[in-house]
Formats: C-alpha cells, sequence, structure tokens
C-alpha cells in the first residue's frame, strides 16, 4: 500500500506544480502572466523532480502508467502492482489538478479564452493532425523512457543525481518537442486534469477536447514500450 500511496501522492505535487505553471503564466490576473515557455518547461522538469526525490525509495517514482507498463513489460517491475500503480497515477493526477482549480479559481473565472482554461488542465495540438500528433507524443515518451533506463549504464549513480538528470530530461523534450502537442508524455497528466476540467464548475469553460484524448493515451504507450525493446535489445547494455 506504501508504494500506492507514493505514487498518489507524487502524481498530485506533479500535476499541482505542472498546471499550476500553466495557470500560473497564462490565465489572466495572474501575477506571473506571460512568463512564457521557458518557465513552463523548467516548472515541469521540477514538477517531476520534486516528488522524485520524495517517493523514489517507496515506488520508483514513476508518475506515469506508461512508465510503469513499459517497466512492467521488460521484467522491471512485476505485473501484479501495475493496476495498482495506474489506478494511484490517475487518482492523484485529478486530485492535483482540482487543487490547481480551487488554488486559481478566480484566475480561470477572470479568463475569458475557453481554450486557455482548457490548456491549464490538459494538451491539445498546436496544429491538429492526428498522425503527427500520434509521432509527437510517441517520439518524446520514446526519449523519457529510453533517457531513464540509459541512465543505469553511467554506474552506481545517487538516487539524487538519477532525480536530477530527470529534470533534465523532462526540460530538454519540453523545450525541444513541447510547442508540437503540450508533450503530455503521460496518459495520467492529462487524462486525470482532462476529466477535472469536464466535471469541474469551471466558468465558461467550453468543451474538454475528448476527441483529442486517444492520442495522450496510445502515443506515450507505444513510445515507452518501443523505448524498453529496443533498450533491451542493444547488445553492449
Amino acid at each position: 500500500m506504501l508504494m500506492y500511496l507514493a505514487e498518489f501522492l507524487g502524481t498530485m505535487i506533479l500535476i499541482l506544480l505542472g498546471d499550476g505553471v500553466v495557470a500560473n503564466v497564462n490565465l489572466d490576473k495572474s501575477g506571473m502572466k506571460g512568463g512564457g515557455s521557458v518557465q513552463v518547461s523548467f516548472a515541469w522538469g521540477l514538477a517531476v523532480m520534486i516528488p522524485g526525490f520524495i517517493f523514489g525509495a517507496a515506488s520508483g517514482a514513476h508518475f506515469n502508467p506508461a512508465v510503469t507498463i513499459a517497466l512492467a513489460a521488460d521484467g522491471s517491475l512485476p505485473w501484479d502492482l501495475v493496476p495498482g500503480y495506474v489506478i494511484a497515477q490517475f487518482a492523484g493526477a485529478f486530485t492535483g489538478a482540482v487543487l490547481v482549480y480551487l488554488l486559481f479559481k478566480d484566475q480561470l473565472d477572470a479568463t475569458e479564452s475557453k481554450d486557455t482554461k482548457r490548456g491549464v488542465f490538459c494538451t491539445s495540438p498546436a496544429i491538429p493532425n492526428t498522425g503527427r500528433n500520434l509521432f509527437s507524443e510517441i517520439a518524446g515518451t520514446f526519449v523519457l523512457v529510453f533517457a531513464i533506463k540509459g541512465i543505469g549504464q553511467a554506474g552506481n549513480i545517487p538516487a539524487g543525481v538519477n532525480n536530477l538528470l530527470v529534470f533534465g530530461i523532462i526540460v530538454s523534450i519540453g523545450m525541444s518537442l513541447g510547442g508540437l502537442t503540450g508533450y503530455a508524455i503521460n496518459p495520467a497528466r492529462d487524462l486525470g486534469p482532462r476529466l477535472a476540467h469536464a466535471v469541474l464548475p469551471i466558468k465558461d469553460k467550453g468543451s474538454s477536447n475528448w476527441r483529442y484524448a486517444p492520442i495522450v493515451i496510445f502515443g506515450p504507450l507505444i513510445g515507452a514500450l518501443a523505448a524498453v525493446l529496443l533498450y533491451s535489445a542493444i547488445p553492449w547494455v
């Protein structure tokens, strides 16, 4: 049970800080409105790193169903733990999004753009194109998982350094690929907050764009599985 609690709390903190920075730099009447993509990319990296430091020893700090399923597929995690991990991750993501709503309710009320409001909670493509949007999520998640697996090649790296490296991976993906789809690279990160957007009483919120949801499910799963399969196939690993 401790590992499931760690995944719940860690994912909650990830979304609180990650969706929080999007609200902070985009919503009207926010004191940091206009902070820009650099602030967002760095803050998302920190949003992953901070709970990683807290919960890494307890659960491995996945906070991402695609990572959990990929690690089970390559034998790094028992399959019987996967359902509990995934449920905890989605529940944590939803809870984190609710906290963001409660914190930024006044700013959400003051913002007219429905797209901006939805963008606080979940991702959307800059240019809708199903094939390329899917490829973007596959590529971003592949880099994430392949890099996480590859960190182990450097020898006995302290856990704290591992978390710093993961911070760098998230920032790198965001700065290089984030403009395409918002780089969900994590089904829970997108679908939990998207559900929160759908059910919360957000003023003049508009559609939650569920038609886009399959991209953030299948893209990360394909990318993560491809990463562990290729990593396992490399003879020098």
